[in-house]
């Protein structure tokens, strides 16, 4: 046994479940707002420092302990949005955040034990293990990324926004972005090992690190030179109204004269240009129920030359209601939202949420899907890729609008979270989207944060969380592809499942 390895397996399983706690909670500051992405590379190595050891069954303990951290602080949002919004009271509100983040909790621990199964014991680490670390935790991101409806929070290629390592999502998007960030702290984690040991062996691993860092690092800076689609047509005036409207108000149909007015205002404040954007649910109504309403805007869109794009629900002929991104004049065409969130605008578990139905209150949580396949809206002669709050969180959504869209609309009511962190997530992951397909974005919300991103995931304005005004900004079509669209995710999870295939089959071949 190595003195390093000695040295972390010396440690009781107690520090240990301490260190990989302390590395989760520290994660989440690598996203937005602190954007601090050196903590994604950090975080996941003191977890692979963690495992040296480690049996499957400790692996899975250490793994779940970093999840309670990572989740525990990154999605602590949850509380607030069942306690101030939810109507659930607080004890409530507190068994089901934590309920879900013991749940989020163990995808991070089947990574540990798929490291610790296929990689082997971690004393020392080698390259086999960085790989089935490596390996595992992508293969992971993937799975939660899709099961149960998907849930992408934290995922370590959206922290890379503020990262050379961006230049990476436009070729290999999140995932393999991730894969790359996990490598490099499967290498940092090997040099900390031996920088344990002692300074002399550690000068091999110091290099390779190093090296490594500096090469994804300036191959990231090279590629975000590169412009994968290019601008066509002529550019579009855009205004976003961000009302304010608290979400106790939100759905008290008492407020409702005073929230369409306040809409109304701000868009008489934009002057002439040629969109306007109204964030999700902005009409916290159905929209057909409001015809008087209807007119007025269709009127002002055809004396001002304006197309809109207003956020409220709709209903179809047999009853079924959506929540919708209108379009007026009726030919600029809608978006019913295809990718519904659980617990919130339907509810998968109805008999035993019913259980509760006195202590928590959602309004609108029976919609309905709309089809992957709706035509897309168009402004002014320009195709547009719309998706609504949490369609925005997943790459495969997005890439159903192109390469058609020469731009893209995102809206969203993000008043859900408060002054959370959850603003500032939900915007950086459409950043990523934005960057993965090179396409500027507008992103209209209600309480914060509206923004205007260029094609390459960068904030070119804002208005911040709990303001009410407006952003006037120009949109720049852009059309082609990027690799990625045509990659899409699948190449990098074939390879990390190669990764833990490959090192599986080394250490059955070395047994014999």
């Amino acid at each position: 046994m190595s003195d390093s390895a000695g040295f972390f397996m010396r440690l009781s399983f107690r520090w240990r479940l301490l260190m990989a706690l302390l590395a989760g909670a520290g994660l989440p500051l690598a996203f937005a707002p602190l954007e601090f992405w050196p903590l994604s590379i950090l975080g996941p190595a003191l977890l692979l420092l963690s495992l040296q050891g480690a049996s499957a069954r400790a692996a899975l303990g250490l793994g779940w302990a970093f999840g309670l951290g990572q989740f525990g602080v990154g999605i602590s949002w949850l509380y607030e949005s069942f306690t101030l919004f939810g109507g659930a009271v607080a004890p409530l509100a507190a068994l089901i955040t934590a309920v879900f983040v013991a749940l989020m909790s163990i995808y991070p621990a089947l990574s540990a034990w798929l490291t610790q199964r296929v990689g082997g014991t971690l004393t020392p680490i080698s390259g086999k293990q960085v790989a089935a670390f490596a390996g595992s935790w992508v293969l992971v991101e993937w799975l939660r990324g899709w099961l149960f409806s998907g849930f992408p929070w934290l995922d370590l290629g959206i922290a890379q926004t503020a990262s050379p390592l961006a230049g990476f999502l436009p070729i290999v998007g999140e995932y393999g972005t991730g894969l790359i960030v996990v490598f490099l702290a499967g290498l940092l984690a090997w040099l900390v090992q031996c920088l344990v040991q002692a300074p002399r062996p550690a000068l091999k691993p110091a290099v390779v690190f190093v090296g490594f860092l500096a090469f994804f690092i300036g191959m990231g800076s090279l590629l975000g030179r590169i412009a994968w689609t290019h601008p066509v047509g002529d550019p579009l005036s855009v205004g976003i109204a961000q009302a304010n409207v608290p979400q106790m108000q939100k759905f008290d149909p008492a407020f409702l004269a005073k929230t369409l007015q306040t809409y109304v205002s701000l868009t008489e404040q934009m002057g002439a240009v040629s969109v306007v954007i109204w964030p999700e649910t902005a009409i916290p109504d159905v929209f057909s129920d409001l015809d008087w309403f209807k007119k007025r805007l269709e009127e002002r869109a055809q004396s001002h030359h304006q197309d809109f794009l207003v956020g409220a629900f709709t209903q179809d002929d047999s009853g079924r209601y959506y929540n919708t991104l209108v379009g007026v004049p009726d030919g600029v065409g809608f978006h019913r939202k295809v990718h519904l969130v659980p617990f919130s605008e339907y509810m998968p578990l109805r008999p035993i949420i019913d259980l509760f139905s006195g202590m928590i209150d959602i309004p609108m949580s029976d919609l309905s899907p709309g089809s992957v396949n709706q035509p897309l809206q168009q402004v002014q002669g320009v195709k547009v890729g719309a998706s609504i709050c949490y369609e925005a969180d997943f790459a495969r959504d997005i890439r159903h609008s192109l390469p058609a869209a020469g731009f893209l609309v995102n809206v969203s009511n993000d008043s859900w979270f408060g002054d959370s962190f959850a603003p500032h997530q939900n915007l950086q992951m459409a950043q990523v989207r934005a960057h993965e397909f090179g396409r500027p974005m507008a992103r209209a919300t209600n309480t914060g944060i509206s923004a205007f991103v260029n094609a390459g995931g960068q904030v070119v304005q804002k208005l911040g969380v709990n303001q009410e005004g407006i952003l006037i900004g120009t949109i720049q079509p852009y059309q082609g592809s990027t690799p990625f669209y045509w990659l899409q995710s699948w190449p990098i999870i074939a390879f990390s499942m190669f990764l833990l295939g490959g090192v599986a089959w080394l250490n059955r071949r070395q047994a014999r």
